[in-house]
């Protein structure tokens, strides 16, 4: 078995942390929030004092953190994993950074003599405390081989998705897809609502039509249809709307970076962006159905099987 440490023991680092130790592996952890660390040390990991503590053993270093100079810092600092960590020591990040700053801890990981892998996450908290995380890779073949196995045991789908910063380009796409989609099934349920429509009905057609995503069946946003939803549990994350606003906001800098017509993901970015300056922070990114009839104009109900004035007209 590995001698991993695990860089950032929070929602995520935690259970990824555990679901190591349940493996077999000898898991180091740090992390600068005591609960955090409490945590962990209750499930096995042996939590050090500093950074360099924990890496200095490690066979295998995993950070997960909140950004891409928190990353930077983690490395390139005076106690940092590329001054501690003994040579040949694998490098994974897990954390979702900006695409530049990914590349740019892949050249001073490369520069310092490591082998390093970038490799995101999704599943949220959920997937993390069940091992059962989807991991975008991104860095050489061989970095792969040597990361997959300890991926292996966090996830049950471990994707190789090219050179460095690919596995960081692919989770910024994903979660665009995520995002706009949320809004979408969001926007339909409510004016669903307008027309007398129940959401179980809604759901029971579009599940098994062309409108079906991971946003309507996995994460529903109303309560009722899919009953682990967070939407039946006042929006407990789940993935919280501040991490989904951080994540579109990378999409949207790379849209403008690469002068891609991206609409649709640049009004994600900033509707959830004015979400998590309010009090849905650190609600379930469902809670946006909320926000959609926050901000839609007051309309009497509509009574079963009545149609709107415009509809009428149209038809």
């Amino acid at each position: 078995m590995t001698t991993v440490a695990v860089v950032g023991l929070g929602n995520m680092g935690g259970p990824m942390a555990t679901a190591l130790v349940r493996a077999g592996h000898t898991v180091h952890g740090f992390d600068l929030a005591p609960e955090a660390c409490q945590e962990a040390t209750e499930a096995g990991v042996r939590v050090t004092g500093t950074l360099a503590e924990a890496v200095a053993r490690a066979e295998a270093v995993i950070t997960m953190l909140p950004a891409g100079r928190h990353v930077l810092d983690c490395y390139r600092g005076d106690s940092g994993v590329l001054v501690t960590a003994a040579p040949g020591t694998l490098l994974i990040d897990c954390s979702t950074i900006d695409v530049a700053d990914a590349r740019a801890v892949h050249r001073a990981a490369g520069e310092a003599g490591f082998t390093s892998l970038d490799a995101p996450v999704s599943g949220g908290v959920a997937g993390a405390r069940a091992a059962a995380l989807t991991f975008m890779a991104g860095g050489s073949p061989d970095a792969f081989a040597r990361a997959e196995p300890l991926l292996a045991a966090m996830g049950h789908r471990i994707v190789h998705c090219g050179p460095e910063g690919a596995g960081q380009t692919a989770k910024i796409c994903n979660n665009m897809i995520l995002g706009a989609s949320m809004i979408a099934v969001s926007e339909a349920f409510v004016l669903g609502e307008r027309l007398g429509l129940s959401h179980q009905a809604l759901f029971d057609v579009a599940s098994a039509a062309s409108g079906r995503c991971w946003a309507l069946t996995g994460n529903c946003p109303v309560p009722g249809p899919v009953p682990g939803s967070p939407a039946n549990n006042d929006y407990r994350p789940g993935f919280a709307t501040a991490l989904m606003a951080k994540d579109l906001r990378i999409a949207a800098n790379a849209l403008a970076d690469t002068g891609v017509n991206g609409t649709l993901g640049a009004h994600a970015a900033a509707l959830y962006a004015a979400l998590a300056e309010g009090p849905n922070a650190e609600r379930d990114f469902s809670s946006i159905v909320e926000d959609v009839r926050k901000r839609s104009r007051p309309h009497p109900p509509a009574g079963p099987g009545s149609l709107s004035r415009t509809t009428k007209e149209t038809t």
